[in-house]
């Protein structure tokens, strides 16, 4: 009788381990207290950290146990998620694709193919940023000058690194700094600093900040050294900044490029796909948009898939699953 009862409490124990541990994807969905999910964001004076702190809180909202980290962005969130330090992480669409690609920043490291992408965010703006009476009106007036390009190998200094490229240019022809660009504009308001690349939604804190006491002005990226970026690096969409975002005397020509949500591949499918139908229901865009005006005005079902489909980032199998019940995906 004795052994018999082991036997049934074993079968039991077993039973139940296997139902905790297989993928859900029922009606119910998910057991969402199962999984913890940390959110890689960027620094707390940028964007990345109050939009990836939204995606956090609503997560614990519904129930899944997650936290929200701030880190240096963008290259730093990839190799984050490549070593299993986070689950979901923003990152920009350009360095994500040099990750899977194993060239630029990532040059000389394996291909990244184990990264996936949940959903698209926002456009990163390219913003040169200066002073007015700095005398740099156009990209090639940085020669010789001060200038912040970015923490080495973040998202940022990538961009800057673009930039010089397809303006046939090079760090040597100026006096770089790689300041992440809060330090960098810190700099330029004790003047030490003549300008600095941003590479981030429009509204930025830190270049508000320095319009409060500056009159900021913006380097433009257009011409000829735009038309050249473009060529060499397709994923750069022609763009503006308004005047009136930062009070500046006129619009100014740039370029921007995708943020993206990726997210681990070792997350079941139904986890993704529950998140993903959350995300996008009234109550969860409610939450997202309330953390930042490029939230509002840029994440939303619609744009999904910019700045991913169609290029060599693959969607995790959830998000491709999610995408096709929507009728986005083929």
């Amino acid at each position: 009788m004795k052994r018999f009862l082991a036997i049934s409490v074993m079968a039991v124990f077993l039973m139940a381990f296997a139902a905790c541990n297989e993928e859900e994807h029922d009606g119910a969905g998910p057991r969402r207290g199962n999984y913890f999910v940390t959110v890689l964001t960027g620094p707390t004076s940028g964007i990345f950290f109050p939009i990836g702190g939204a995606f956090s809180s609503h997560l614990r909202h519904i129930g899944y146990r997650t936290s929200v980290t701030a880190t240096g962005a963008t290259v730093e969130n990839i190799r984050f998620i490549l070593s299993g330090q986070g689950e979901m992480a923003i990152a920009m669409s350009d360095a994500v694709i040099q990750a899977i690609q194993a060239y630029g920043a990532f040059e000389g490291q394996a291909p990244a193919t184990e990264l996936r992408a949940m959903m698209g965010l926002w456009p990163n703006y390219v913003q040169i940023v200066t002073v007015e009476g700095s005398g740099i009106t156009r990209f090639e007036d940085m020669r010789g000058r001060r200038i912040g390009v970015g923490a080495p190998n973040s998202g940022v200094e990538l961009n800057a690194r673009m930039m010089f490229e397809a303006h046939g240019m090079t760090y040597a022809d100026a006096n770089v700094d790689f300041l992440a660009y809060g330090q960098a504009i810190e700099q330029m308001r004790n003047g030490l600093i003549d300008a600095a690349f941003v590479t981030s939604g429009l509204g930025n804190a830190t270049i508000r900040e320095l319009s409060a006491t500056n009159n900021v002005a913006f380097v433009p990226v257009e011409g000829e050294g735009r038309q050249r970026l473009l060529e060499l690096y397709p994923f750069f969409v022609e763009s503006y900044i308004p005047a009136y975002i930062y009070g500046t005397a006129a619009d100014t020509q740039t370029v921007s490029v995708m943020n993206i949500m990726l997210v681990s591949n070792t997350l079941p499918s139904s986890v993704v796909y529950d998140i993903l139908e959350n995300v996008y229901s009234e109550e969860g865009m409610g939450t997202i948009s309330a953390s930042h005006s490029n939230a509002l005005n840029h994440i939303m079902l619609s744009t999904a898939l910019r700045g991913i489909y169609g290029t060599v980032i693959p969607f995790h199998d959830g998000a491709v699953e999610f995408f096709k019940s929507r009728g986005m995906m083929d």
